[in-house]
């Protein structure tokens, strides 16, 4: 079998020894049509304790690193488009969960169809993206996998039911896709309509992603979206039918004054599963951002579903990525600033507070030519520890974890 993980570190290699230029490797372009090819490596060390519990943790002490490599493909000509990107990885198991006996799902919940394991488990390769689009002045129509997200507040967004960022995760260059279906429709200069149709996939353990090959089609999602746009704010209104819940939400952002940013979203959700109550959940925001590139962001989140108190906590079950929360209220403060035109830098604060734990999260990166960064990252976790596979505090069953990522652009 050929060695894929010498040919990822050929490629990490191939890309620090490029030439640092703003374009792609690639480039053609005749006739209205352009193609274009350009890619992104990263390599990863992660060093982290876990909480001493044996139930839940498999590693006390977690030392690990990986390669990530992404080929990206782009081909257009007028109002017609074409995406895809392609993602191999090689990383070591400790790595991929943590060294945590439970976290098994880091997959968005899609078809296992277009995903390879090999090298003993090593190494995956996976279509992240691979959809079409047309576009017209006012239309816009993409299949295929693709991103989705309805998110307007920043750390917890209730309205991103498809593969959600956490609200520590800092880095959110590339958000996982989901396969789907989306119509935007501008039909004024304020006012458009979004449609969007997500396949559903269910639960395969014995599958690289955890999921099925086939969909599920008649769990498939379905979404509508409407916003107006008016002097100061845009508002939206969310209608949608998810894992064959019926869900009503809502989001706006705009200025206050001109003071600060003012933005939140939420949603109500009924369901007739016996097993399942019915949720809602909010997130509201503000922010603001100096001619200093001091930002400041203050956000908090509520949901229905979550425990008034520790005892009653669960581990998540891996189809609910929306419910990544265990708790019924959070609060985050975060900040990001620009040190130089080359040194950024981000912290993020959560508070539970049904257990009073939190999360204190640093993040700094650093650009070192044209193409190339390098980031750190660091989470420090405030709360009691899990003993006998029993959560006592949400954020103290966290890891501290230090990870360092040197990243390339060509």
């Amino acid at each position: 079998m050929m060695n894929y993980t010498f040919l990822l570190r050929l490629l990490l290699l191939f890309a620090v020894l490029l030439p640092k230029t703003s374009q792609a490797f690639y480039e053609w372009q005749d006739e209205g049509l352009e193609i274009e090819l350009r890619g992104f490596v990263r390599g990863v060390s992660l060093a982290a304790k876990n909480p001493s519990d044996n139930i839940l943790f498999e590693h006390d002490k977690v030392i690990a690193s990986g390669l990530f490599g992404r080929l990206m493909l782009d081909i257009s000509r007028p109002s017609m488009s074409a995406e895809m990107h392609i993602v191999q990885s090689v990383l070591a198991d400790k790595l991929r969960t943590g060294g945590s006996r439970f976290n098994v799902i880091s997959e968005a919940e899609r078809s296992d169809g277009l995903h390879w394991r090999y090298e003993e488990g090593h190494a995956d390769l996976v279509v992240d993206r691979l959809n079409v689009q047309y576009q017209s002045n006012d239309l816009r129509l993409k299949v295929g996998r693709q991103p989705i997200n309805l998110a307007t507040t920043f750390y917890f967004t209730p309205n991103d039911f498809f593969a959600p960022f956490s609200a520590q995760a800092l880095f959110r260059t590339y958000k996982q896709s989901v396969d789907s279906a989306r119509m935007d429709w501008q039909w004024s200069n304020d006012s458009s309509l979004s449609l969007i149709a997500v396949m559903d996939y269910k639960l395969d353990l014995s599958q690289p992603t955890g999921w099925e090959t086939s969909p599920d089609w008649a769990e498939t999602a379905y979404l509508s979206r409407i916003s107006t746009l008016s002097e100061y704010f845009e508002i939206g209104l969310i209608v949608a039918t998810v894992s064959k819940d019926e869900i009503v939400g809502f989001d706006f952002q705009g200025e206050v004054f001109d003071l600060f940013g003012l933005r939140g979203e939420g949603h109500f959700r009924f369901t007739d599963k016996a097993d399942t109550k019915r949720d809602s959940k909010f997130s509201l925001a503000i922010d603001k951002r100096w001619q200093n590139t001091l930002t400041l962001r203050l956000e908090h989140f509520y949901q229905r579903s979550g425990a008034k108190d520790s005892d009653k906590y669960q581990v998540l079950v891996p189809e609910d990525s929306n419910n990544a929360y265990l708790a019924r209220n959070y609060t985050a403060i975060g900040s990001s600033y620009e040190f130089s035109p080359l040194w950024h830098g981000d912290t993020v604060y959560l508070f539970n507070h049904q257990d009073t734990s939190k999360l204190l999260t640093i993040y700094s990166s650093y650009v070192l030519s044209d193409e190339s960064e390098l980031s750190v990252g660091i989470n420090i976790p405030i709360g009691k520890e899990p003993k006998f596979g029993q959560l006592k505090t949400e954020f103290g069953s966290f890891s501290q974890s230090l990870a360092v990522e040197y990243r390339v652009y060509f």
